[in-house]
């Protein structure tokens, strides 16, 4: 269990990388979806997009990770990070009303993730601090 208080999370179909991170330090979880070393073919002239659907137990050991997190910003490529925010939205309405934000964001570093995550959460922790 983290004794921080921001988490990122960067999830595609394969894989959910989790930060949770402070300003100087961070703790990294990797959380690997079922199948994810199989790769879904497009063939041409078939019916079908070859996306697999929600991995709803993938999503579900994503939300044991981010439990203890107290603002959430969730990342990645695709439409992955989509459908595991109405996942939680869904699922989790005590999770949902800590995700801070869903941001598209490629393949980048560990070090260029952390880097975005605390340059988004130093200006969201700013806005609410305005508010409240």
């Amino acid at each position: 269990m983290s004794e921080h208080y921001h988490a990122l999370v960067w999830i595609d179909h394969r894989e959910a990388k989790i930060f949770h991170f402070a300003e100087s330090d961070a703790e990294r979880v990797v959380v690997q979806a079922h199948g994810a070393g199989r790769h879904l073919q497009h063939k041409a002239n078939t019916t079908g997009s070859a996306h697999r659907g929600v991995d709803r137990e993938f999503f579900k050991r994503v939300v044991e990770e981010l439990t203890h997190a107290g603002a959430i910003l969730i990342t990645g490529p695709g439409k992955t990070k989509n459908e595991f925010e109405n996942y939680v939205r869904e699922h989790n309405p005590d999770l949902t009303k800590r995700i801070s934000g869903v941001e598209a964001l490629d393949h980048p570093s560990d070090g260029e993730m952390l880097a975005l995550a605390r340059k988004f959460f130093k200006a969201d922790d700013r806005m609410h601090a305005q508010i409240g």
